[in-house]
């Protein structure tokens, strides 16, 4: 599939629209539409069928399937997976029609997106309420630490329940990272069923950047690149790849890689927060800082189509969206996971307490969403419009990875072909043969790579964990000095020279108030008196 035809939406953001629209599975009947109606997992909270059940729920912008897809955008999928998918309706929409079909209760969606997971966390500062939410994994964490989520039923982690596709279909890769990442003593799968994940690195322009170059955190301070590189405006993710620079040697040491826990090593030094390390990072960000084009959050991707940069530190699903659309004028970038470590990173879902109060027929509705859009073929409708990839490797279902054969197996006239293997991700068997796309070359470093990344690279891969308010605050307060004015770093004779500059605009100020303002006030007293002696005659 060429990338004209994956290229729908118009990013917007970190999580926003990069590849294209979606679809409804044509070949295959979901299981209630036509046998008996049951109650939704979580017996005791059923609605009786004539209740209505609200669900407020809020996502990022542009990051599910809208639906209206013209006829010839159609996904015809191989005999192996048997599907063909056409997204007609919005995911919101069927996602109604097929819970009131499965369990017999209507229920409404009350949709609404946010930009960023500070502006979800201010809108709920603020009061709005919702019952379900999708951020990023720092912000679940977050308010998983602040007890404000209310925890997945039993019954929706029961395989034996037909409609729990999540649960059956999440890839063991991303369920164990879910199962063993925890805060406070409770694991992430407690409150978090995932929804989009992926990797960090850099797209770069291949012509001017080599693979061995881009494959390093120390290209964005490089001065070589000075103006030509652009870096994350958020103080996790360059403060990951500072930690990056900063441990380079440690992590490439050839004992370390060698070393059998080598990944605990890696995210116990992505993780430091000591002043030493907060200081290093510091200077570092700085060097960056100095070097860069710009400091951006979405940008980046323009920048990089354009060729105003040369790389740009970036998501794998901006990077995606930025080979692609670079691909239509004939452009060609690469994308490149720096090999001394990468921030894997989630987006998913979960409930709020205070929006499902305790309410169960409004818990097992949501409940039941996280299911319907993990279901094989609403998870192939989603990454097509969105882009991104996906948690869910399917399970028993082999439509995942029909589709991402669909998007990148190489067409029968193609040159020089590579087998790359998915089967860390799908089956946990990075060898499988079963689960091996024939692809174009240049694949092991463009599209395919970036969402769908080999074992190597899920073996560096390690989780940014939530900073406790100590940590946060003095991480924060090194980021202000970082993109703003840092006055600590001024020297006796800097302060010398702004007590000076005050001096003399203090007074100027006074020469200023002493030449004009007594004049203006004596004309007004003088006029006030006029107009009263105007008034008594």
């Amino acid at each position: 599939m060429t990338a004209e035809n994956r290229n729908r939406k118009n990013p917007s953001g970190r999580l926003c629209a990069c590849l294209c629209g979606a679809a409804l599975l044509t070949a295959l009947v979901h299981p209630g539409s036509g046998g008996e109606v049951r109650a939704a997992s979580g017996g005791d909270g059923a609605s009786s069928p004539d209740e209505k059940v609200v669900l407020r729920i809020a996502n990022w912008e542009e990051y599910i399937d809208e639906g209206g897809w013209d006829e010839e955008e159609i996904i015809e999928l191989d005999d192996r997976a048997g599907t063909s998918i056409l997204g007609e309706n919005s995911m919101v929409e069927d996602f109604e029609q097929w819970y009131l079909d499965t369990y017999g209760v209507e229920v409404e969606v009350e949709y609404s997106t946010f930009g960023t997971n500070e502006d979800l966390y201010n809108q709920m500062t603020l009061g709005n309420e919702f019952d379900l939410v999708c951020p990023s994994e720092y912000m679940f964490m977050k308010l998983i630490a602040e007890d404000r989520l209310q925890p997945l039923s039993e019954q929706f982690y029961d395989e034996d329940i037909e409609e729990n596709y999540y649960v059956r279909g999440v890839s063991d890769y991303i369920r164990n990272i879910f199962d063993t990442n925890t805060i406070n003593g409770q694991s992430w799968s407690t409150y978090a069923a995932g929804y989009m994940w992926g990797t960090t690195g850099i797209v770069y322009n291949p012509d001017e950047i080599t693979k061995e170059e881009a494959s390093r955190w120390a290209l964005l301070a490089d001065p070589q690149y000075r103006g030509q590189v652009t870096i994350k405006d958020n103080v996790r993710d360059s403060y990951f790849a500072a930690l990056g620079i900063l441990f380079e040697d440690e992590l490439m040491d050839p004992d370390f890689i060698r070393s059998e826990d080598r990944l605990e090593r890696i995210a116990e030094l992505m993780n430091r927060t000591d002043d030493e390390t907060v200081e290093k990072a510091e200077d570092i960000l700085k060097e960056m800082k100095a070097n860069a084009y710009s400091f951006e959050s979405d940008s980046g991707k323009a920048d990089m189509v354009t060729g105003k940069v040369l790389a740009n530190y970036q998501w794998s699903g901006d990077a995606v969206y930025t080979l692609d659309q670079a691909e239509i004028d004939d452009y060609y970038l690469a994308y490149a996971v720096p090999e001394e470590s990468t921030n894997v990173w989630f987006d998913g879902w979960v409930m709020l307490k205070d929006g499902i109060e305790g309410n169960a027929a409004k818990q097992q509705a949501a409940e039941a969403f996280m299911n319907f859009v993990s279901r094989p073929d609403n998870v192939v409708r989603n990454m097509y419009y969105i882009g991104y990839t996906s948690v869910i490797a399917g399970g028993d279902s082999d439509v995942i990875f029909a589709y991402a054969d669909w998007c990148y197996g190489a067409e029968d006239d193609a040159g020089e072909t590579i087998e790359y293997p998915t089967g860390a991700f799908f089956t946990g068997d990075a060898a499988d043969p079963d689960y091996i796309i024939t692809a174009e070359a240049d694949q092991a470093d463009r599209q395919l790579y970036a969402q769908y990344p080999p074992q190597e690279v899920l073996d560096r891969a390690v989780v940014m964990q939530y900073f406790d308010q100590e940590n946060n605050q003095k991480i924060n307060q090194m980021w202000v000095n970082v993109r703003c004015f840092d006055l600590t770093s001024l020297t006796a004779s800097d302060w010398g020279v702004i007590l000076a500059a005050a001096a003399v605009i203090l007074i100027a100020g006074i020469w200023f108030m002493r030449r004009f303002w007594p004049r203006k006030m004596i004309r007004r007293k003088d006029q006030r008196k006029e107009h009263e002696k105007n008034i008594r005659g």
